[in-house]
């Protein structure tokens, strides 16, 4: 670090990582402040799936699939039904392809394309992912690429407390050690890289109050310290009903079941027997529907072929450790298994196979059954989740937070749940990648700018 202070400043060790390791490429010191010890197993970047969106890269064109970001920002507000910020969308879409070829040339993480299963919402496979499908071995490749480059020093526990501005402009960053004592560091750019208010009960009740009763399965830090920053510094918010929800959590190991399960043709019951409506629409905005079931809970019914097919994902196979998968050879012993109306369970897998065959058409408006379910069945008791929000400070497409009036606070930064997403409002605009595009995109851009700025 030169004598008076980093030339950056990131608050979050997650996807603030890539503007560390970005800015450090283009010769800046840099310092991350990370609040957690645990930081590797515990913030959102490392429970994630590790989705990637990227839209024309390298591995769509191998694989012959046409994309384009025009075609993502489109998937985007068709999933959103418009009311997305299309400025930010564009600019994340731009930049994914540019972004995931980075990572694997720059940073070598070993990316690949999605291509056994299509998420909802996306017209394209255009998610990129690690070995695993899991965001600890993600971010596994980023710590590793950040101990590697001496121009980036990490500060770690220590919360990044306030941002000192001064006409206009960021001059130092604040930082609160464990001990409760302050240091003030000098510096003209921060970026605030500190996720959403996930882990705030008072901010999501009040935002998002019909998931407020949810487990939340994300960082306990993530408590809304962009939003308290920003709020000090006259910065303008948007989207803070937005979130990521979840309705596949393991109910016995907290462990994710995810969604795949649902996409190669599991439906999902309610305690009752019934299924209650189109899985395949997107499992953020189906959190709220199992939300609002009997006692907030349900149950994913898979057979073998698809129990197989889920193993790729380090969470199925922790799901699957924990013993929380059930089997029986038959619909009726499945039910008694479970504890539910053996004869509601008969007649709803008996009309699934209707749907599946293309006899009949399914009432819930469900057309995609990738194959009729057949014994041995099994099933996983699964309860809703908050993942993370996705409303926060104001940016534009270069990261650059934003006052009410349109005008950026020089030198200040915003990426991932810290900043407004791309998920529109509710949890029903949410696409695969909406999360760890804006984390990762807003972090690569603004270190671009920051860089710009120096040179």
């Amino acid at each position: 670090m030169s004598a008076d202070g980093p030339d950056l400043v990131v608050a979050g060790a997650g996807g603030g990582l890539i503007a560390a390791l970005r800015a450090a490429e283009r010769g800046l010191d840099v310092l991350v402040v990370e609040a957690s010890d645990h930081f590797k197993r515990g913030n959102n970047t490392a429970m994630s799936t590790a989705m990637i969106p990227g839209a024309g890269s390298r591995w769509q064109r191998e694989a012959g699939i046409e994309d384009s970001p025009e075609t993502f920002v489109e998937d985007v507000l068709r999933k959103t039904k418009g009311t997305a910020d299309a400025e930010l969308a564009g600019a994340l879409a731009r930049v994914s392809a540019p972004l995931v070829e980075w990572m694997a040339d720059h940073l070598d993480v070993p990316l690949s394309l999605v291509t056994d299963f299509a998420y909802p919402g996306h017209s394209a496979l255009r998610c990129h992912t690690v070995e695993g499908r899991h965001g600890s071995v993600l971010l596994e490749h980023l710590v590793r690429a950040v101990t590697a480059e001496p121009r980036i020093d990490v500060l770690a526990p220590a919360r990044l407390t306030d941002v000192r501005v001064d006409d206009g402009r960021v001059t130092a960053a604040v930082i609160t050690l464990p001990d409760g004592s302050t240091e003030t560091i000098p510096t003209d750019a921060v970026l605030l890289a500190t996720n959403g208010y996930g882990g705030d009960h008072e901010r999501v009740a009040a935002h998002v109050p019909e998931i407020a009763q949810a487990r939340y399965h994300g960082s306990e830090h993530s408590r809304g310290d962009a939003l308290t920053i920003g709020d000090r510094l006259g910065a303008a918010t948007a989207y803070l009903d937005a979130y990521q929800g979840h309705a596949a959590l393991s109910k016995k190991a907290s462990t994710l079941v995810g969604w795949a399960t649902v996409m190669h043709g599991g439906v999902v019951l309610d305690l009752t027997g019934r299924r209650f409506g189109d899985e395949t629409t997107g499992y953020s905005e189906y959190a709220a529907h199992l939300a609002a079931r009997p006692q907030s809970e349900g149950v994913i019914v898979i057979d073998r072929d698809i129990h197989d097919k889920c193993l790729s994902f380090n969470d199925f196979r922790q799901t699957v450790d924990s013993g929380a998968v059930v089997w029986a050879d038959t619909p009726a012993e499945l039910a008694d298994t479970l504890g539910l109306p053996a004869d509601v369970v008969v007649d709803e897998l008996a009309a699934v196979e209707r749907f599946a065959r293309g006899e009949e058409s399914d009432p819930h408006g469900r057309t995609s059954f990738e194959h009729e379910l057949v014994g041995p069945y099994a099933a996983i008791r699964i309860v809703p989740a908050l993942f993370h929000t996705q409303g926060g400070l104001v940016v534009d497409g270069n990261a650059r937070v934003l006052r009410p009036d349109g005008t950026a606070i020089e030198g200040l930064f915003a990426s991932g749940g810290a900043a407004m997403g791309i998920s529109g409002h509710g949890a029903a605009g949410y696409l695969a990648g909406n999360g760890l595009l804006p984390a990762l995109g807003l972090a690569y851009l603004a270190a671009d700018v920051v860089a710009g700025t120096h040179h």
